[in-house]
């Protein structure tokens, strides 16, 4: 009996055993036939994946654009070129030359970045970004080019300038001559924005040299258009002091109060004239 049991728990196993082939032959068929080369279990060695992902969980803000910053181009004192100066206890004016181009400054103008602070005998001084600056005035000028009229510029600090409408004098026909009241000149020393408002001047050279000023305008109605002088006028000479400089001009100006008879010489033309001046 014992046999007998041995024999059939042996059979039992091998029936087993068979079955199990029998299951895993006929599952390698239907993943042979069915499935796809891919699934679970399954390592695709081309083309492998990560099953992680970064994810960025603030929201996606586009960079601010950058800003262009602008170049700046430093302006240098050396531009500047002093051609003339005027200098009275209240007032400081000076003519200078920037671009190829004659400009008149009064205290508080700005020039290429640069504040006209003051002016002495032969100097300037200006500043910028706190420094100082001195320009001396150039004794003779050698440089060539064509007439360059001058212009005033505005200034914050200087006396504001009023309507020549409302200038106290006149100036008088008296045949011969011209008779000035003495006002003009205060009110012109103390207003100098309104003398190239009313009155345009360029310079003449020869060879490089100025020669004198030519009136470039006058306005109509003013005391200048009373003085006899017109459009294309050069004047050469006042009291005998010959116009060729900056610096001329403003020695007559700044002496012109204490005068009183004015000689003028002008170039009309191809004719020279005096105009005869009586100045109470």
């Amino acid at each position: 009996m014992k046999h007998l049991f041995k024999s059939n728990l042996f059979k039992i196993f091998f029936s087993i055993l068979i079955l199990l082939a029998l299951v895993k032959l006929l599952w390698f068929v239907v993943e042979m036939v069915w499935l796809s080369p891919v699934g679970i279990g399954h390592d695709d060695e081309v083309g492998n994946k990560s099953l992680y992902y970064r994810v960025k969980l603030t929201p996606n803000e586009a960079p601010p654009p950058m800003k262009k910053q602008p170049i700046k181009i430093a302006g240098s004192i050396k531009d500047i070129t002093l051609l003339g100066i005027y200098n009275s206890e209240d007032t400081t004016v000076i003519t200078v030359e920037y671009k190829r181009k004659t400009k008149v400054l009064a205290r508080g103008d700005e020039i290429n970045g640069f504040l006209l602070e003051g002016a002495g005998s032969n100097f300037a001084t200006f500043s910028k970004d706190s420094k100082t600056y001195r320009v001396v005035l150039l004794k003779s000028k050698k440089s060539t080019g064509s007439n360059s009229s001058i212009k005033s510029t505005s200034s914050t600090q200087s006396v504001p300038a009023k309507d020549s409408s409302k200038v106290k004098g006149e100036v008088t026909d008296a045949g011969d001559h011209k008779i000035i009241d003495k006002s003009l000149f205060d009110h012109y020393a103390k207003n100098m924005d309104d003398i190239y408002k009313n009155i345009g001047i360029s310079e003449v050279k020869e060879n490089g040299k100025i020669k004198g000023f030519r009136i470039t305008f006058v306005r109509r109605g003013t005391p200048f258009a009373k003085l006899g002088i017109k459009r294309g006028d050069m004047i050469k000479s006042i009291n005998g002091q010959e116009i060729n400089s900056y610096n001329a001009a403003f020695e007559v100006y700044k002496n012109i109060q204490k005068v009183e008879n004015l000689t003028m010489v002008i170039k009309r033309g191809k004719e020279e004239m005096e105009l005869e001046y009586e100045v109470n």
